[in-house]
Order: structure tokens, then sequence, then C-alpha cells
């Protein structure tokens, strides 16, 4: 592939459009919060299937990738929670869709090391459970027999601390959203819709990051880039429109002459 100093495409269709069937891909995002929507949807209108999926969770119903599961699009989602997503736990007792459980902080550093370059790391993450020891169900069959469980990995001892062997993950592509971007692909974060999108970005072979805003290269300043643009092969501008909450949970604000007891929060409907 040929390095082009502006990385920006037209629009999220034409950037995920060379997206094959049978890819895996790395998505930023948790629950509803930094997940890269335009260019899922635009990977939905695009039709490829038989993907597989690396992110903290595979959607959240029929919204984010949910949308791709509804559609039938997913065959695997390498995941660490899925417990807010109905439509993957029926895929997933039905033998519809593999499922390969990771702890979060684990899936983070796979994806990190992937991107880095670190083939494996040690953690204590798992050890003595059935991450370590093997047998957690990956694939059930139409009747809801376990077919297929995780492999036992490898231990090993450090002083005296057991320590768990986690592989890295790459992917073929990621999908990642920030805040802004500049056309070299230096992306900067809005708070916590950072979380995953940067280790996603880092983990892909070709990474495509929609952005809310796009500027010119030097108008981000050097100190203030959370992904700098080497991880970075496409850039399209969407907007702010699209997004979505997903939990709403809203009282009256107290008076300016009452503040707040300590430990709450206030969200304006």
């Amino acid at each position: 592939m040929v390095s082009r100093m502006d990385k920006v495409v037209p629009s999220a269709r034409e950037a995920v459009a060379d997206i094959p069937s049978g890819a895996t891909l790395a998505v930023g995002g948790f629950g509803l919060c930094g997940v890269p929507i335009a260019l899922i949807e635009a990977l939905l209108d695009q039709g490829a299937d038989r993907l597989t999926t690396i992110s903290n969770n595979c959607g959240v119903d029929d919204q984010a990738l949910g949308v791709l599961l509804y559609a039938g699009r997913i065959a695997k989602t390498i995941s660490s929670f899925v417990g807010g997503n109905k439509e993957l736990a029926r895929l997933y007792l039905s033998g519809q869709l593999e499922v390969e459980l990771t702890p979060q902080g684990s899936l983070a550093e796979r994806l990190r090391a992937g991107g880095t370059g670190i083939p494996a790391f040690y953690t204590p993450t798992g050890v003595g459970t059935l991450v370590a020891d093997g047998g957690i169900p990956v694939r059930y069959d139409a009747d809801g027999t376990v077919i297929a469980t995780s492999p036992p990995k490898e231990t090993r001892r450090f002083g005296d601390t057991d320590y768990v062997l986690e592989t890295a993950l790459t992917a073929d592509y990621s999908l990642v959203r920030a805040a802004v971007g500049d056309r070299h692909g230096n992306l900067v974060f809005r708070e916590s819709a950072r979380n995953f999108n940067p280790l996603a970005a880092m983990a892909g072979e070709v990474t495509i990051a929609e952005v809310e805003r796009l500027v010119e290269p030097g108008q981000i300043p050097p100190e203030a880039v959370h992904l700098p643009g080497v991880f970075v092969q496409r850039v399209v501008a969407v907007g702010a429109a699209g997004k979505k909450i997903e939990k709403r949970t809203t009282r009256p604000r107290p008076s300016a002459a009452t503040p707040a007891a300590a430990g709450t929060e206030t969200t304006e409907a």
C-alpha cells in the first residue's frame, strides 16, 4: 500500500469499501461511548460478512456493533463484556456465534501488545480460573450443547506470584472514532471516549478513523496528540451527529444555593 500524507477519504462508505468478508476488525468504544458509528453503518451497507470483531463489548442490542450482529454479519467476537446484548446471547447459545471471552484489562493489553510488536505477555489476571485453566464455552451447537471450549494457557511463576501467558491481538482493519483529527491521521479523543480507541487503532493493519472535527496539520499541538498518525491510514470527517446514550439517568438539578452532595452527579436531559 502506498503511504499518503493526506489520509482523508471523502466518505465512510469509501473508507470501508475494501473490507472483505472474513476480515478481522478491532473496533474502539465502550458501550456506546466512542463507538465509530458511521463506519459501522457504512460497513453494514457494504455487505461484508463472516467477520471477526475484537471489541470490549459487541454492541448494545441493535446499536453500534449490534447492527452487524442483528444482520448476521459477525461470525466470532473477542470481547470482555457481553451481558448488555440480548442478541449476542441468543446467537451464542444457539450455536450461531463463536465467543472468546477475555478479561477487560487483558483485552486492552493484548491489543496494545499487538500494536507494538510484542507477541505475548504474562499477567496475574485469570490465574486459578477458567481463563488460565481452559474450559470456557466458545461455541455451542443448535441444541445448546457445548462443542468447543477455551484451551488451557501456559502459566509461569515469577518470584512468589503465578502468571498466565496471554497472546497479542492484531486485526486486518481497525475502526475508531476521535473528537479531532488532522489530515496526517493524528487523533485527539474526548475524555472517556478515548477508552479502547487508541489500542484498537494500534492493532490494525489498516486503521480507519472517523473524526467529529477535521483540522489541518499543525493545528493539533504535538503534546495534545493522543494517537500519532503513524497508526492511522484513513481519516473521514463525520461530524458529531448520531451519537447515542446507552442509559440516560437524570434527576432535578440542585439549586445554586444547595451544592450537590459529595460523590453525586447530575445529568441534564
